[in-house]
């Protein structure tokens, strides 16, 4: 279990945090990378690109704010990639993007995920390092892989 200094509590997706979602992803993209057309038109239609195929969105409530989100997107009927998490720089350092991993994980086992994969990038030393702390391992990246800016995949196999 993750360390936690707060009482924080994981919701699913509501239409109405979606802007959360938004905001949260493209601050973080613009700050470490660049915003892909592929990025803009998922985050602008979350239920269209992720709730209607049958994917997830999560939100960490802390104090009725939201501090942090992630989604899981469906690939297979039992593999979802772990994408779109976010925390807003004034938030960083609580452990929020490690508590919606374990989340992420947690409702993997309990909807019985084949497994989950993610795309990164390597610059990302520490969000690399957590992924590995939790059972990642990297697996090889696909040439028409749906991100320009990742240049590593990695799975955690839940079954």
């Amino acid at each position: 279990m993750v360390k936690c200094n707060m009482p924080l509590e994981i919701i699913p997706f509501k239409s109405e945090l979606s802007n959360y979602f938004y905001e949260m992803n493209i601050e973080w993209l613009e700050k470490f990378f660049y915003v892909e057309p592929f990025d803009r038109e998922v985050l602008q239609y979350p239920e269209k690109h992720i709730i209607s195929p049958g994917g997830h969105i999560f939100f960490a409530i802390e104090n009725n704010e939201v501090i942090g989100t992630v989604a899981l997107l469906k690939h297979d009927k039992n593999i979802f990639e772990l994408t779109k998490m976010a925390v807003p720089p004034k938030h960083q350092g609580k452990h929020v993007g490690q508590q919606l991993l374990v989340h992420c994980i947690d409702f993997g086992k309990k909807n019985r995920f084949k497994k989950i994969i993610l795309y990164s990038h390597t610059k990302l030393e520490n969000a690399i390092y957590i992924y590995r702390k939790f059972g990642f391992q990297e697996i090889e990246l696909e040439a028409d892989n749906p991100y320009d800016r990742s240049d590593i995949k990695m799975q955690l196999i839940l079954d």
